[in-house]
């Protein structure tokens, strides 16, 4: 067969991972079913609602494994996620990022379209401007004031008097106040699981001490809402919240690995590679994806042990003993040895093919336009799942 010949067959047939055209974005359904009955079983025993966060997915298709015959609730990190997964009749969605004025009628829209939406603000600058916008008597949607927790990024410190006078704005505006929301950012620096029920309980005591203070002040505060996958898998107590949050848990990857939160065996997306070329004395091993493949997420570069851009594996997931994607370029990588480990290169002639497991999957996965799904350790193809991108 000549060499035209070989890449028609491939492109016309891509039915398993030893034809589909690399670089390709590979998700075991197996594990995701697993990793999401995990969650839902912790949260279960601890009495509170959950409100996953498909930013990791960004597919219908994953949202589904959640959800089979429901609405929501889910969660979003962009207005372009809540339009695509309302398109696909998901009506009850949190956007989860602080808002910008331009974004608000743009988030009405969804809200004439009979979407339960909330926002999140937490300056009295973006409560006033949605007060303005109401003024016409159109649909808005309901307003979450973002708390902080432990200093990680936006949000209002549970005795803060801003708490109470945002509210003031949003009460006084028409607007409904859902509630409030915290994120345990700080959680992704914990190391082997160390720390993470404290921060898991220092989570939960900031969002339901603003809940506290608000309602002391006359306000309805009905959403008390947590999360991060670290958080919500080792809290061990979330009373006085109503639901947990959380995103990457789905697929997990080797930053939660890192952390503690996860086995290698629980994770669910990697990227399919083929090698292209050696270079014995480098101690190289070269394939035809690199950072546009991978994206250059090198979140383990601080944890103990740094997984370069990738674990490698062999083609059914196997992962190699200490060795990484060292190094990457646009579209090549560079498999090595792990620094400083007892490692060896493994045997991979040309036209081999390997798994790489990635440091973040939501950084991964948003470079690549559909899921390659497999169902446990066969290489067949099972499913062809396209995820969105955009904001």
């Amino acid at each position: 067969m000549t060499k035209t010949a070989v890449l028609d067959a491939v492109t016309a047939n891509p039915v398993s991972l030893d034809t589909v055209a690399t670089p390709a974005l590979v998700l075991d359904v197996s594990k995701v079913d697993r990793n999401i009955a995990r969650l839902r079983a912790h949260l279960a025993k601890l009495g509170t609602g959950f409100r996953p966060h498909v930013k990791t997915s960004k597919s219908l298709d994953v949202a589904r494994r959640l959800f089979p015959e429901r609405t929501g609730p889910i969660t979003v990190s962009t207005l372009a996620e809540a339009e695509y997964f309302a398109d696909g009749g998901f009506t009850d969605i949190t956007y989860a990022v602080g808002l910008s004025f331009n974004r608000i009628e743009r988030a009405r829209k969804l809200v004439a379209r009979g979407v339960r939406l909330s926002v999140l603000i937490d300056t009295p600058e973006q409560a006033h401007a949605l007060a303005e916008a109401a003024a016409d008597g159109g649909p808005m949607p309901a307003v979450l004031i973002e708390i902080d927790c432990d200093g990680h990024r936006g949000g209002v410190l549970p005795d803060d008097p801003a708490l109470v006078a945002i509210a003031d704005v949003v009460r006084d505006g028409g607007l409904e106040l859902a509630g409030v929301l915290t994120h345990a950012g700080e959680s992704y620096n914990a190391r082997g699981g160390a720390g993470l029920p404290e921060a898991a309980e220092g989570e939960r005591a900031a969002a339901v001490a603003a809940a506290e203070v608000l309602r002391a002040a006359g306000h309805h505060c009905p959403v008390v809402s947590v999360g991060s996958t670290p958080t919500a898998h080792f809290a061990q107590n979330l009373s006085g919240v109503t639901e947990v949050r959380a995103g990457v848990f789905s697929f997990f990857d080797l930053v939660m690995h890192g952390i503690g939160v996860c086995a290698v065996e629980d994770i669910a997306a990697s990227v399919l590679l083929t090698v292209i070329g050696h270079r014995p004395e480098k101690g190289w091993i070269l394939t035809d994806g690199g950072w546009m493949a991978l994206s250059r997420d090198r979140g383990t570069q601080r944890h103990p042990v740094d997984q370069g851009y990738g674990m490698v594996c062999d083609i059914d997931g196997k992962p190699f003993a200490d060795v990484i994607v060292e190094d990457a370029s646009q579209e090549h990588g560079i498999i090595k040895v792990r620094p400083g480990s007892g490692g060896s290169l493994p045997d991979l002639p040309i036209g081999s093919r390997v798994r790489i497991l990635p440091n973040h999957a939501c950084a991964t996965c948003a470079q690549h336009e559909a899921y390659n799904v497999v169902d446990g350790a066969g290489r067949e193809i099972v499913g062809h799942w396209p995820r969105m991108r955009g904001w």
